[in-house]
């Protein structure tokens, strides 16, 4: 009878600890995602209601005022253009020195994989600053183009890089290398056969990481570029706010508020316009980045 009460009393404590482990969950989703819900809805809602504090669960009085203004602006489109140009290529270019670097720095056998990972790792530390790394592209005529996007002074990521070199320690077997060598495979051969098709996980959430940083990059365009053809979407949505805003300043005493009302719809616009496009691609990647995002945290 005692062992049957304990157990039932574990049991009870169980469920109590589930139920508020789920309530602090519940609210800390609550707390994240709520922002992001609103500003969709305000986007698409009267700006009016919005201002007044009447929009606070469900859109009202829709209006599609904020894309209207965004999208009428033809310079929208080539900033989606050079983004998409940037990030894919970046990435790709991000991904073909990162994960050889972190494959060579991850076998034993390579006697200077310490000395070398500890001038990487040094990096994450200390750099150059901004005048000597503008001094830098200047050199090599990467000012104005589009290649200082995409051949930049992060493009190998230090953090992204010891993840990879990780993940290779820990999941690739010495075992397999050494049966890949009896079959006559040089380091190239089994890097590119056997270690890429079976880093999909990895390679997914490096990838995530550098497309993310390539979409979201703002200061490389406010540096780097003056051709405004060049300009990615982040300076692009930028200016298309400030001018709104500008508007909003100088609309004068009678219609300051309600230029301002609207340039506040445009900027909620400007959100969802600039983070739409990596929310859509995050759920094809989902599988493989819950995956990856848990190397290197179990050791066994």
């Amino acid at each position: 009878m005692s062992s049957t009460r304990t157990f039932k009393i574990n049991q009870y404590s169980d469920k109590i600890f589930d139920i508020i482990v789920y309530a602090i969950c519940g609210f800390v989703f609550l707390v994240v995602a709520y922002p992001l819900y609103f500003v969709i809805i305000a986007s698409v809602s009267d700006s009016t209601l919005v201002s007044t504090g009447q929009v606070l669960l469900f859109p009202k009085g829709f209006s599609l005022f904020g894309y209207q203004e965004i999208f009428q602006d033809s310079r929208i489109w080539v900033g989606y253009k050079n983004t998409m140009i940037y990030a894919l290529g970046g990435t790709i270019v991000n991904l073909l020195f990162t994960l050889p670097a972190a494959y060579a720095l991850s076998r034993h056998e390579f006697r200077a994989r310490r000395p070398l990972m500890f001038f990487f790792v040094f990096t994450m530390f200390f750099n150059g600053g901004l005048i000597p790394t503008y001094l830098l592209m200047k050199d090599l005529s990467m000012i104005d183009t589009m290649w200082v996007f995409i051949f930049n002074p992060v493009t190998v990521n230090v953090f992204n890089l010891i993840i990879a070199r990780t993940f290779f320690e820990s999941t690739i077997p010495q075992e397999m290398y050494e049966a890949a060598i009896m079959d006559g495979c040089n380091h190239f051969t089994f890097f590119s056969k056997i270690v890429v098709p079976l880093s999909k996980a990895v390679i997914s959430v490096i990838g995530l990481y550098y497309l993310v940083w390539h979409w979201n990059d703002f200061f490389t365009g406010l540096i780097y570029i003056r051709d405004y053809s060049l300009q990615p979407l982040q300076i692009v949505l930028r200016d298309i706010l400030i001018s709104n805003q500008v508007f909003a300043e100088g609309a004068g005493s009678t219609g300051s508020g309600y230029a301002q009302r609207y340039a506040d719809q445009i900027k909620y616009g400007v959100i969802i316009v600039s983070t739409l496009p990596i929310l859509v691609v995050y759920p094809f990647l989902q599988k493989y980045f819950e995956k990856g995002v848990m190397i290197g945290s179990v050791k066994g």
